[in-house]
C-alpha cells in the first residue's frame, strides 16, 4: 500500500470517528479538483442576532491586538452558526459601503496544501478570511475545517458535491444544502456561519427559502468576482480584485489555484493602502 494511499485511509478513519459517512473515490475526485467556473458568474447593519445557543456568542475580544481573535471578535476554534443581520436583504452581495473593510471569501476546494498557504499567507498579514467549503472536500480532509477554524477564520457551506444547484429539483437541492450541513456539524460542532450556492453568484428564491428552512437566514453573494477560477495568472487576479474593491466589498475567491496564492500578497498589500482591513464576512455584516 502507497503512502497516499494510507493518508488517505488515515483522513477517513478520522471522519468515520466523527459520526460522518465518508465519501469514497469517486466523491474524493471531486474534492480534489478545483471549483469550476459556474461559481464565478446603505446604512450599517443592526447588530446581528445568533441563531443558536450562548455557547456560540463571540469570544475572544480580550485577546492581544493583531491576533485572529481580538480582530474578528471571535475565539479561534469556535464553531460558527448563521447570524440573522436585521435591515440585511437575505441575499447579500456586500457589506456596509461607509466602513473600513472588505470580506474576501474563498470556495474551500482544492488541494490542501495550497489552501494551507493561503490561510497562512493571510494569518502573517492580519487578515480574517471566510471559507465556504465543499462537502466532498470536508469528507477527503477533515482536518481543513479546524483548519480554518484555529487561524480564526470563519467557515461556511458551499454545498454537498458542487453540483449546479439552483437547476436541481427541491429535494435535491436540499439535500446539498443540508449533508455538507452535517458535515459542518460533525466536524466543528457548528453548520457554519453562511450559506453560499454552487455554480452561481445568486440564489434562486427556492434555493434562498431552502438555505433558510437549514438554518441559514442569508445567502451570501458577492459584488467583485476574481475570475481567480480562470487561471489568468496572478496579476490578473490582483487587478480584477484590487479594480472593484471598495468598502464593503464581498470579494470571491477559490481555493486550487496557484495564481490566487500568488496574487494574495498584492490584493492585501493593495487593500491596505487604500486603508482597508481584510474582515470575515460576519464581522462586515456586524
Amino acid at each position: 500500500m502507497s503512502n497516499d494511499q494510507v493518508s488517505s485511509l488515515s483522513r477517513r478513519d478520522v471522519l468515520r470517528s466523527a459520526g460522518g459517512a465518508v465519501t469514497r473515490a469517486a466523491g474524493g475526485a471531486v474534492a480534489g479538483a478545483a471549483c469550476c467556473a459556474g461559481c464565478g458568474h446603505g446604512a450599517p447593519a443592526s447588530p446581528a442576532e445568533p441563531l443558536a445557543s450562548a455557547a456560540t456568542s463571540p469570544a475572544g475580544r480580550g485577546s492581544a491586538p493583531g491576533t485572529p481573535a481580538a480582530s474578528a471578535g471571535r475565539q479561534p476554534g469556535r464553531p460558527e452558526v448563521p447570524r440573522r443581520y436585521p435591515g440585511r436583504p437575505t441575499q447579500i452581495e456586500h457589506g456596509p459601503r461607509d466602513g473600513h473593510a472588505v470580506a474576501l471569501t474563498f470556495h474551500g476546494q482544492g488541494d490542501p496544501k495550497l489552501a494551507g498557504a493561503i490561510l497562512s499567507e493571510a494569518e502573517r498579514a492580519g487578515a480574517r478570511l471566510t471559507v465556504l467549503a465543499v462537502g466532498t472536500w470536508l469528507d477527503a480532509y477533515p482536518e481543513m475545517a479546524r483548519r480554518v477554524l484555529d487561524g480564526g477564520h470563519e467557515l461556511g457551506n458551499h454545498t454537498m458535491r458542487h453540483r449546479a444547484v439552483c437547476a436541481l429539483p427541491e429535494d435535491q437541492a436540499y439535500a446539498e444544502i443540508t449533508e455538507c450541513a452535517d458535515r459542518l456539524r460533525r466536524l466543528t460542532g457548528g453548520i457554519g456561519g453562511w450559506f453560499r450556492p454552487s455554480q452561481t453568484r445568486l440564489a434562486t428564491d427556492l434555493v434562498t427559502r431552502l438555505a433558510e428552512r437549514a438554518g441559514y437566514p442569508h445567502v451570501l453573494s458577492y459584488d467583485v468576482d476574481s475570475h481567480d477560477f480562470e487561471d489568468p495568472g496572478a496579476d490578473a487576479v490582483r487587478g480584477a480584485v484590487l479594480d472593484r474593491a471598495r468598502a464593503g466589498s464581498v470579494v470571491s475567491l477559490h481555493f486550487g489555484h496557484a495564481g490566487t496564492r500568488a496574487a494574495l500578497p498584492g490584493i492585501l498589500d493593495g487593500l491596505r493602502v487604500r486603508g482597508l482591513r481584510a474582515v470575515t464576512a460576519s464581522e462586515l455584516m456586524g
